[in-house]
């Protein structure tokens, strides 16, 4: 039989990630596919770099959780189709997630406005939420 979890030990799961990687981390927008795993080495030019808020998701519920507050940079950093994303503890060295990027509506793991950056662009993250399974 596969594992089943309660509503209250999902949500202690996915606040736990928030815990674990810490307040204000760093988020980076990339090009290309992801590395194989976050102890891989980074792969494709960072297209942009935001510190995200302290608390930058909210408490989980129903087994889910979602960004908090707006993450969005007024002026990314280089141009280029953006492909996955990695979020780093505040050192922005220690990569603790990372997944796929894609236009809202286009299934990624975090999607933006739109994936095409020009430098100095504006742009926003336009919905990243965790899911936890084994319901």
């Amino acid at each position: 039989m596969a594992l089943q979890y309660s509503v209250a030990v999902r949500n202690a799961k996915l606040d736990a990630v928030e815990t674990a990687i810490g307040a204000s981390p760093i988020l980076k927008i990339r090009t290309g596919v992801p590395p194989a795993n976050c102890a891989a080495a980074d792969t494709g030019t960072v297209l942009a770099t935001l510190t995200l808020p302290a608390d930058w998701m909210a408490a989980a519920a129903n087994g889910t959780k979602a960004k908090a507050g707006t993450w969005e940079d007024t002026s990314a950093d280089a141009a280029g189709t953006a492909g996955h994303y990695r979020i780093y503890a505040s050192d922005g060295v220690t990569c603790h997630e990372q997944g796929t990027v894609t236009a809202t509506g286009g299934g990624g793991d975090m999607t933006v406005d739109n994936v095409v950056f020009a430098v100095a662009q504006a742009f926003t993250v336009t919905s990243y939420t965790k899911t936890a399974g084994n319901a």
